[in-house]
């Protein structure tokens, strides 16, 4: 074959790749989206709007799944693709609504007119206001519909009835037998696989937290020698119903001294043999779950050291062989590091009061006092005072810190009013930003009320779990301070502060 035939061949073989590649990817374009949310809103505009799920009902770890910009015309559209029928949440600024989606399914919204100025009113956080939804041509069969109106006619039902199954009075079971039967003849069994599931699994739960069935029956039931449902939400719910505060708190065969001596020193070996002496945890992937589950709860408890038990969530997820459990543990280790002390801040960069952009990085190499604020908050102010108390004699005898306060007022007219105009705004001479209706940035930083203080290191990490604030009195002698090294009489190196 000379060169032109080989040639001539060459140029064959690449138009047939490119036809190929024209014919695959507008089907591999296809395939990354089978659920479409086409939203229509009245004062929405310019706002953003995103999609999330929680990557599982352990860690519930927020993951998004689409975002975007909703335009003038006040429409956007949200695609995802999923495997099976999911929880989903649309969220605007601080304020959200959840609902199922299911595959290949299109969903029209509309969100009336909304006041989004209410959380400068009251804390949405401790007194949350969902988004106010509403679902367009949707039929009678669609899930979130039948969900809602079991829903409904189960809290109608207890409601009506609630001095003979509430625990407070005397509980009679047969009443709740009568709501059984009443919600089998009012919802039979549906084509909806996940429905089924949800109405049964939602009533094995109310009955077992009743106290109407025994914790064993309800796990002889419903989990021992079946699948465990990892996807689904009302049969995890269940699961974490029927095993919570089982393990982390000690159990009738292991008391609790001995878990946490198996935490502290990393064992998973022995606290996951020890726990299978419970009948109800001889099963190995039930045990394991099990075990991740009473983890999460032993990191939130002062029994144990939280740096033991995130060793032990690490340990059972490198060892074990049940793939969703090491996901489990992946996305618990990621839950607890998240704004931990050694935590690395990500960088972010916002407008000052002259309008010029400033970024967190500008700051790297010395100590930065973050805090956020609200101008017009009591308590707020409290704090801002003491920190221009102590500004100048925490600058004067350390180099190497800076303020650097964010005002979350909504408008950017606030912060500059209070610093340029106010009797005592040339007081406050450290750098003030303002949030820029960034509310992913205070959601990443787990700001819930005003103030909330941070402390990172000159490498840019979190110093604190909780930083104190100015008032604790860490401005007298902070961490920042420089420190000198002088010798013990044991021999054993000390430090003061100066």
């Amino acid at each position: 074959m000379n060169d032109c035939d080989k040639q001539g061949l060459l140029r064959c073989k690449i138009a047939l790749l490119c036809l190929m590649a024209a014919v695959v990817c507008p089907m591999c374009a296809a395939a990354q989206h089978n659920v479409t949310l086409r939203g229509q809103t009245v004062n929405c505009a310019n706002k953003e709007v995103g999609l999330y799920t929680y990557s599982d009902q352990l860690s519930q770890q927020e993951v998004l799944l689409d975002e975007a910009m909703i335009d003038s015309s006040q429409v956007f559209e949200l695609k995802t693709y999923i495997n099976y029928p999911m929880l989903v949440f649309v969220q605007i600024e601080n304020y959200s609504q959840s609902f199922f989606i299911e595959p290949g399914h299109t969903y029209n919204i509309y969100i009336p007119r909304f006041d989004w100025n209410m959380d400068e009113q009251r804390n949405v956080y401790l007194d949350p206001e969902a988004l106010t939804l509403e679902f367009m041509n949707v039929p009678p069969t669609e899930l979130n519909l039948q969900v809602g109106r079991l829903d409904e006619f189960v809290d109608s039902f207890v409601q009506a009835n609630r001095y003979y199954l509430d625990n407070r009075f005397r509980p009679q079971s047969r009443y709740f037998d009568s709501l059984t039967a009443a919600v089998d003849a009012r919802f039979p069994l549906s084509d909806n696989e996940f429905f089924n599931r949800y109405k049964t699994y939602t009533l094995a739960q109310m009955a077992y937290q009743m106290r109407f069935v025994s914790r064993g029956k309800t796990i002889a039931r419903y989990i021992t020698d079946k699948p465990i449902l990892y996807y689904d939400d009302s049969y995890m719910s269940l699961f974490f119903s029927l095993f919570e505060n089982s393990i982390s708190k000690g159990t009738d065969r292991v008391p609790l001294r001995r878990i946490v001596s198996w935490v502290d020193h990393c064992d998973s070996e022995r606290l996951l043999d020890s726990i299978g002496l419970d009948p109800l945890l001889r099963n190995e992937q039930v045990r394991e779950l099990a075990a991740l589950q009473a983890m999460k709860e032993a990191y939130y408890n002062p029994a144990y050291r939280r740096d033991n038990v995130a060793c032990m969530v690490e340990r059972i997820g490198a060892e074990t062989k049940f793939p969703d459990h090491r996901t489990l543990a992946q996305n618990l280790l990621l839950s607890f590091r998240k704004l931990e002390r050694g935590f690395e801040v990500p960088d972010f960069e916002l407008q000052d009061v002259d309008k010029n952009l400033v970024s967190l990085d500008s700051f790297r190499g010395k100590w930065v006092y973050l805090s956020f604020v609200r101008v017009g908050d009591p308590n707020s102010l409290s704090e801002i005072r003491t920190l221009a108390h102590f500004r100048d004699s925490v600058y004067s005898r350390s180099s190497n810190v800076e303020f650097v306060t964010i005002v979350c007022d909504r408008e950017f007219q606030k912060m500059y009013h209070f610093l340029k105009n106010s009797p005592h705004g040339n007081r406050y001479r450290w750098t003030w930003l303002h949030f820029g209706g960034n509310f992913k940035l205070l959601e990443h930083f787990g700001v819930v009320s005003y103030p909330t203080f941070l402390l990172i290191n000159p490498e840019g990490q979190l110093h604190y779990s909780v930083t104190p604030p100015p008032a604790s009195g860490i401005l007298l002698h902070g961490p920042w301070e420089p420190r000198t090294t002088q010798e013990a009489p044991t021999g054993t190196p000390f430090y003061l502060q100066h």
